[in-house]
């Protein structure tokens, strides 16, 4: 099987490549013989999208997530790797020791996952989502683009388009904290547009490379005109989709 990230450590790997089969996470320690025992693991990639947070904690049944919290809009840069099993999910305001919200998932062997900590003016949320890689696929040369809508307005929905070369490739009414689905498109320049009746009206062209998984972040306060905390489209690459044949 292809092992993606092969030794469970608390630091950030500085490349992630997404297989399109056979993913295998493993941790790595070596028991009083010296040989090496694998236990399972997952992938966690965490961003903060809640403008009103600066200096937000990640903690997973107690554990840190990251070596320093995560300022509004930055997010872990890479997969990393965790236990499985079914763990706790709480965000902390550092160095305050109550969290501002908490929540559970279970996390399965070899699986991806997108936590989004969302919301605003003590009401946040965790999102969760589970990035099927293995459904995509690296052959046909394309590029994959997925959205969630982290605008702080849990009352109107948001009209969100995606279009390449003239082509609709997403046009949803997406609510509060929506994940898409990835979507299949064509290399080079695609247009992402928001608006809502609460006076959202974004847009923004960006440019994907073959191969490459890309999640869409839209963020901020809906008629916020600071400019850290107004209305904006971000975007991160998830990875790098690879042929490799599955390995014995």
């Amino acid at each position: 099987m292809n092992k993606i990230l092969s030794c469970f450590r608390r630091l950030a790997l500085p490349v992630v490549a997404v297989a399109v089969s056979g993913v295998l996470f493993s941790a790595c320690l070596k028991n009083k013989d010296g040989d090496s025992t694998q236990i399972p693991a997952a992938g966690l990639m965490a961003f903060n999208l809640a403008p009103d947070q600066q200096s937000l904690v990640i903690q997973l049944s107690g554990n840190t997530l990251t070596q320093s919290p995560l300022a509004y809009q930055s997010f872990t840069g890479v997969y990393q790797n965790i236990y499985t099993g079914n763990r706790s999910v709480s965000a902390f305001d550092y160095p305050d020791p109550t969290p501002l919200v908490t929540s559970s998932q279970n996390f399965e062997q070899g699986k991806y996952y997108s936590l989004f900590v969302v919301g605003t003016g003590d009401k946040y949320k965790n999102v969760i989502s589970t990035d099927n890689f293995d459904s995509l696929s690296a052959s046909s040369g394309k590029a994959y683009v997925r959205y969630i809508n982290a605008i702080a307005d849990s009352v109107n929905a948001a009209a969100v388009t995606i279009t390449a070369n003239g082509s609709s490739v997403v046009n949803n009414n997406a609510v509060y904290a929506t994940v898409s689905e990835f979507k299949e498109v064509n290399p080079g320049e695609v247009t992402i547009a928001v608006k809502s009746s609460n006076g959202v009206d974004v847009n923004r062209t960006i440019s994907l490379e073959p191969k490459k998984v890309y999640t869409v972040l839209l963020s901020g306060i809906p008629k916020e005109t600071n400019e850290s905390s107004k209305v904006q489209i971000r975007f991160v690459t998830n990875g790098t989709l690879t042929d490799e044949s599955p390995k014995p």
